[in-house]
C-alpha cells in the first residue's frame, strides 16, 4: 500500500469496474517488534509509516479524486488506540497513528464542500492475529508486562459498517471499540 504505482493502480482498477468509489475503509496497518527509541532503527520507521500513513494518505487521495467528481462518499480510517494512548517502545506505530488523527481531519475540512465524509475508528485489542501475544502479556505504560483482553472482531466490523452506512450527511468523526477491561483510560 505503500508504492504509489500501485494505489493508483488499484483505483483505476475499481473504478473501470464499479465505475465509482462509494465508502474506503483504509485498513492497512503494521507494527514491528517493539524497540526502546534509542535502537529504533531508520528501516523499520520508514516500513512502519510506509504501510501506516503512506499507504492511508495515497489511498484516501485516490479515493477523493473518484468520490469528488461522483457527487461524494465516505473515508473511514482505521486509527487505534494508540491514536490517543500510546504504548511504550512503539514510536512509529504510536506516531503513524496520531498523524492519522490529522488526515482525518484534513480529509474531513478538504472534503465537506465534496459530499465527501471522513471519519476514524480507534481499535484496541480486537482479537486478530496481531493480538494474539496479548493474552500472554505486552508492555504496559508502567513498563511492567500483563495480559490484556481482546473482544471479538465482528464488533469492529458491525461498527464501521454502520459508520458507511450512515447517510452523507450525518459523520461519526471519531469512534473507539475495545475490550471493556483494556488498560486505556489512563494509560499514557
Amino acid at each position: 500500500m505503500s508504492r504509489e504505482d500501485s494505489v493508483v493502480a488499484l483505483f483505476e482498477t475499481v473504478v473501470a469496474r464499479f465505475g465509482r468509489v462509494d465508502v474506503l475503509f483504509n485498513n492497512a496497518g503494521m507494527n514491528v517488534r517493539a524497540t526502546p527509541i534509542e535502537e529504533f532503527s531508520l528501516s523499520a520507521w520508514e516500513k512502519v509509516v510506509g504501510v501506516n500513513l503512506t499507504g492511508a494518505f495515497l489511498c484516501a487521495r485516490e479515493a477523493f479524486k473518484v468520490m469528488k467528481t461522483h457527487g461524494g462518499g465516505r473515508i473511514i480510517n482505521n486509527g487505534s488506540v494508540s491514536a490517543s494512548v500510546p504504548r511504550p517502545h512503539a514510536v512509529a506505530y504510536n506516531a503513524t497513528k496520531h498523524a492519522m488523527t490529522g488526515l482525518t481531519k484534513s480529509l474531513s475540512l478538504e472534503g465537506r464542500e465534496f459530499g465527501i465524509a471522513c471519519g476514524q475508528i480507534d481499535i484496541g485489542n480486537a482479537a486478530t492475529e496481531m493480538t494474539e501475544r496479548m493474552g500472554a502479556g505486552v508492555l504496559q505504560a508502567n513498563f511492567e508486562t500483563r495480559p490484556e483482553p481482546t473482544f471479538d472482531v465482528r464488533h469492529v466490523a458491525d461498527a464501521v459498517l454502520y459508520q458507511a452506512q450512515l447517510p452523507l450527511n450525518a459523520n461519526v468523526q471519531f469512534m473507539t471499540v475495545m475490550a471493556t477491561n483494556m488498560p486505556y483510560i489512563g494509560r499514557g
